[in-house]
């Protein structure tokens, strides 16, 4: 269980510290952090391949959500 929430700690304290203000600096760090998580996320279920997957697919949602975010 310990190996499960120390990715999840940092990963919310990247988005604590990342948190941007204008739509710009809230969409570079919504793809970093999601590209990041992504990667995270993906080597985990399925090794190398799982985390390019993961990373490509974190970065954009992320960068989606980023930009779409008030």
């Amino acid at each position: 269980m310990k190996k499960t929430w120390k990715p999840v700690l940092a990963l919310a304290a990247v988005v604590m510290i990342t948190a941007g203000c204008t739509q710009t600096e809230r969409t570079v760090s919504g793809a970093a952090i999601g590209g990041v998580g992504g990667a995270a996320v993906g080597n985990a279920v399925g090794g190398g391949t799982g985390a390019l997957i993961g990373g490509l697919g974190g970065a954009g949602a992320g960068a989606l959500i980023g930009r779409n975010t008030y």
